[in-house]
């Protein structure tokens, strides 16, 4: 077998090419001497290569496809049991290959009626476990469901974890207890305050303790609600965001801060590591909806445990019945 390409290019003139050596004694002229002479450098002329490819192809097929591509296609030359065939290759890839490299699985896209079909057993299945005469069965399903929400808060809170960039090292200026006394009682007497809500500590409360400072030393934060301990957590987060002093903790979670000697207003007052009033109240709706549930899987865990240990006494109870009946017998 004999495999030989020769490179057609200029697509733009092969109509014209076409319409020379329409002789057929020509082109079997050619075969013949292709057959005879086995060799390895041919020369084809443009006029018998086209008159042989217009006389080779299918009736009704139109050469349109074949002179779109000449400009980057090869057509090689293959003789095998005594028959000389030409195939256009482009890429150095034949054609056939080319087209089922390209090839990609198609994503079968489910109907409407199917999905509502899918969604209805599901339902099915789920009635079926919640209305079970078994009380594991309907506990395991309630557990399984909580544990899939909580999964999905925990993945939804992942979104709103903010890195914290390392800020400007500042050198936190040393009050004497005198000094610690005076700013604690000048922040006890003015009225000037800002509140930390259900939100917590977000940009917008730093940008308030800035404002205040504007024409006030100090400035008192009050946090409500707040749970035991986080007065401390919210007092070194502000202190960090907004460079200011802790002077005082109160017990009704208030927290006063000084703005410092040197104090220099900043011109972002609103640090860029934090979050925005509404994704703050966001983040706390899925805080509240993750503690339920947590607290919701514990109740349904100790719900499993008492009805297993039931099962277990009910079953020993039954197994020293039948023993002493077996003993009276």
């Amino acid at each position: 077998m004999l495999g030989i390409a020769a490179s057609i290019r200029g697509g733009v003139g092969i109509g014209r090419r076409l319409s020379f050596a329409t002789r057929k004694e020509s082109l079997t002229w050619y075969r013949n001497q292709l057959v005879q002479d086995q060799s390895d450098s041919l020369i084809y002329t443009p006029s018998v290569v086209c008159c042989y490819f217009k006389l080779a192809q299918r009736r009704g097929v139109v050469l349109g496809n074949f002179a779109r591509h000449a400009s980057t296609a090869s057509l090689e030359l293959r003789t095998g049991s005594d028959f000389v065939r030409f195939s256009i290759t482009k890429d150095g890839y034949p054609a056939k290959e080319k087209k089922s490299k390209n090839k990609v699985p198609k994503y079968v896209k489910m109907s409407k009626k199917a999905k509502l079909n899918e969604l209805r057993l599901y339902r099915l299945k789920a009635k079926k476990k919640m209305n079970s005469p078994n009380p594991e069965v309907r506990i395991r399903y309630k557990l399984e469901k909580a544990k899939r929400k909580e999964a999905w808060l925990i993945e939804k809170l992942r979104k709103f974890e903010v890195s914290k960039t390392p800020g400007e090292a500042y050198d936190p200026e040393i009050l004497t207890e005198e000094e610690k006394h005076y700013l604690k009682r000048t922040g006890e007497k003015k009225k000037n305050y800002v509140p930390v809500g259900r939100r917590g500590v977000f940009g917008g409360v730093v940008l308030n303790m800035h404002l205040h400072w504007k024409k006030h030393e100090t400035v008192k934060v009050t946090c409500k609600p707040c749970k035991p301990g986080q007065i401390h957590e919210y007092a070194e987060e502000l202190a960090r965001l907004s460079k200011g002093i802790v002077i005082d903790l109160k017990p009704d979670n208030t927290i006063i801060f000084y703005r410092g000697k040197n104090y220099v207003q900043p011109k972002i007052m609103s640090p860029p590591d934090t979050l925005s009033k509404d994704k703050a109240l966001e983040k706390y709706r899925y805080e509240q909806s993750l503690e339920h549930t947590s607290q919701f899987i514990e109740k349904l865990e100790k719900e499993l445990e008492n009805y297993q240990e039931h099962v277990a006494r009910f079953k020993k109870r039954k197994e020293a019945a039948v023993d002493s009946t077996i003993a009276d017998v």
